[in-house]
């Protein structure tokens, strides 16, 4: 069964199933979404970035929304998917956050190995994730968060104490690794840098090899800035009291007006008329 919850106040999207959550990506497609497969008693076959993958039994799996996926085939899988406004619009730790040791790894795409007292801890958490999407009140997406807040901090110590753990290769594509670090980048660095050159020179590239090279991924670097800034945006204004200039001028923009326009390109709202839409939901 897959549960759904979503937000309208942030576009927050948080799935929670079996395999048929990965039954869409028969066919190689971009994720979209951050992604944990976790295996049980079988052995799962999935190709990522091009590349065939055998995850072995009690493995968990970490994704990135920038990946592709081949579903071939798995049974009685634990999946999580979830996007950027979901877990990445609250602050974490810069270890477990959405450009942490288990997303965005630049040589090797983490797979955790679970032992039999880590299986139980994992589905007793399993259980209270199920049991909280099918309580409806106004809590119900802070405890979600909290629950998948703890999902990738166990990941992470696992991940961590295991000196010897096997990491799986991903995929050498230029283009994907590029990307990668590009996002790794802006999310250091977009409250002060938002021209494309300033990543560029980062990464000793030019800004059109950048652009032309994302352009193959479908997206460019100045939406990824952009979509960074508006995220940011979002997060202050749906938890902190700050007016649509502090925001502004928080995140590296000396004219309110132009954060404006930039936020109503991206969600038709002025970021004052979001807030009124805020209060008027709640």
């Amino acid at each position: 069964m897959t549960h759904l919850f979503s937000e309208f106040s942030t576009n927050a999207i948080l799935k929670v199933g079996n395999e048929l959550l990965l039954e869409p990506y028969k066919q190689s497609k971009k994720l979209e979404l951050y992604t944990f497969i976790r295996t049980k008693d079988s052995i799962t076959e999935i190709i990522v970035d091009s590349i065939p993958y055998k995850i072995e039994p009690n493995s968990v799996l970490a994704l990135t929304n920038i990946q592709y996926l081949q579903f071939i085939e798995g049974k009685d899988l634990v999946v999580y998917q979830f996007n950027r406004e979901f877990y990445c619009i609250k602050d974490h730790d810069q270890e477990v956050g959405c450009a942490g040791l288990l997303f965005f790894g630049n040589e090797h795409m983490p797979l955790i190995c679970l032992n039999g007292k880590e299986r139980t801890k994992f589905d007793t958490l399993h259980e209270v994730f199920v049991d909280e999407l099918e309580t409806k009140d106004n809590i119900q997406a802070e405890m979600l968060r909290m629950l998948m807040a703890r999902f990738i901090i166990k990941s992470t110590r696992i991940l961590k104490a295991k000196d010897n753990i096997e990491e799986t290769p991903i995929s050498k594509d230029s283009k994907t690794e590029l990307l990668r670090s590009f996002n790794l980048l802006v999310e250091s660095h977009f409250r002060k840098e938002h021209s494309v050159g300033f990543y560029a020179d980062k990464l000793f590239k030019s800004p059109k090899t950048l652009s032309n090279t994302f352009a193959k991924l479908n997206t460019s670097p100045l939406k990824i800035i952009h979509e960074r800034l508006v995220l940011e945006s979002k997060r202050l204004l749906v938890y902190t009291n700050k007016t649509a200039k502090e925001i502004a001028f928080e995140i590296g923009f000396e004219d309110a007006s132009h954060l404006s326009r930039l936020f109503k390109k991206h969600t038709d709202l002025s970021p004052s008329d979001f807030k009124k839409q805020l209060k008027s939901a709640s």
